[in-house]
């Protein structure tokens, strides 16, 4: 947290940052309590969307957002896109009600009972995970993890669509994906991917961005610093507010990316639980709108999805500009001060 040449600054209640800043426990339970909210926002609003639902009107054209992307994944829906009850639905929802508990559970164990900082842990494993911002083996330690934590993640993805299938636009059916692992149309796709138009690319994708997530953490892991500890690498750089930067910068320019791709792509976002594709319109700012006309004025899943994201995402920029430029040390209260000595001499010159 930016201290403007405070070492003794405090902080009120509401700046929440500041209470996980350098103190590696507290920072874990809040992400673990994190965790928590989403989980319980995904089980909640499913079981939200499913007591709304109605059958008799295309799902796209409801305002939902957790069915849609329970049934491109084969749940809840058979393989001809028709609802197929809730029983499946209900039980996909209620594990993330319980998984919501346990994190929660371990966000206040973290927050409460265990050591503040993990350095001061009575578990020798836990205290590698300290948060030394000086030391580059610590914190490639601490990245590395986190990328074989993704890299598993889109394995789970990929084998869910290899072993039980998804769903396919252009067979009208859930089908199972072998994931398409070539290279050279996976480096074609990053200038297209907008475009992808089979899920065995997709699939592909995610297969590699696995391979390499968990071959770079076991990297950051098993490596440590070579050579001098200089600025280009980071010396002097590293802070709990740089590491939030950049951590607003990479999911702002996630729901940029999603929002493009999820007002165009067909393939990813299907027509029969999405809606149909948007168009583009410029305002104040750029914004999405409607190609079909719906009862009461009411949006296509794809509108608002998409619209949600890219706001969310935009503002997340700005977060990320904010903290960015705080941790490499401007004190925005000299914006405040020029702004009053410009008055000042507005007066003085009147006078």
């Amino acid at each position: 947290m930016q201290t403007y040449g405070n070492p003794d600054v405090t902080y009120g209640w509401w700046a929440g940052n500041s209470g996980v800043t350098n103190r590696s426990g507290k920072f874990i339970a809040a992400h673990a309590s994190h965790t928590g909210l989403i989980a319980f926002w995904a089980g909640a609003f499913t079981l939200f969307e499913l007591a709304r639902f109605d059958p008799s009107v295309p799902m796209g054209h409801q305002p939902l957002i957790a069915l849609p992307h329970l049934a491109t994944l084969g749940i809840g829906f058979d393989e001809t896109g028709t609802f197929v009850g809730g029983s499946t639905v209900i039980a996909v929802a209620v594990v993330h009600l319980v998984a919501s508990m346990v994190y929660g559970a371990g966000g206040l164990l973290h927050s409460l009972l265990f050591a503040g900082d993990m350095q001061d842990s009575q578990v020798a494993q836990a205290r590698k995970f300290k948060l030394e911002w000086d030391n580059p083996d610590n914190q490639t330690f601490i990245l590395g993890h986190h990328l074989i934590f993704l890299g598993i993640a889109n394995i789970q993805f990929v084998e869910w669509a290899r072993v039980h299938g998804i769903w396919d636009s252009a067979a009208g059916a859930v089908r199972q994906v072998e994931y398409n692992l070539n290279l050279s149309a996976i480096w074609n796709h990053q200038f297209d991917f907008l475009s992808i138009s089979n899920l065995e690319d997709v699939m592909g994708g995610h297969a590699f961005l696995a391979f390499l997530m968990i071959s770079g953490g076991a990297f950051h892991i098993a490596t440590k610093q070579v050579g001098e500890y200089s600025k280009f690498k980071g010396s002097g750089l590293l802070s709990a507010e740089a590491v939030l930067s950049w951590s607003l910068a990479g999911i702002g320019w996630m729901a940029i990316v999603a929002a493009f791709w999820c007002a165009t792509n067909t393939t990813v976002y299907p027509v029969e639980y999405f809606g149909e594709v948007l168009e583009l319109k410029f305002g104040v700012s750029p914004y999405w709108v409607d190609t079909v006309a719906l009862a009461e004025g009411a949006h296509t899943s794809r509108a608002w999805l998409t619209n949600v994201h890219y706001y969310l995402g935009f503002f997340y920029i700005q977060g990320h500009l904010w903290h960015a430029l705080r941790a490499m040390g401007f004190d925005f209260k000299r914006v405040a001060s020029a702004v009053s000595n410009i008055g000042s001499a507005d007066i003085t010159l009147n006078d």
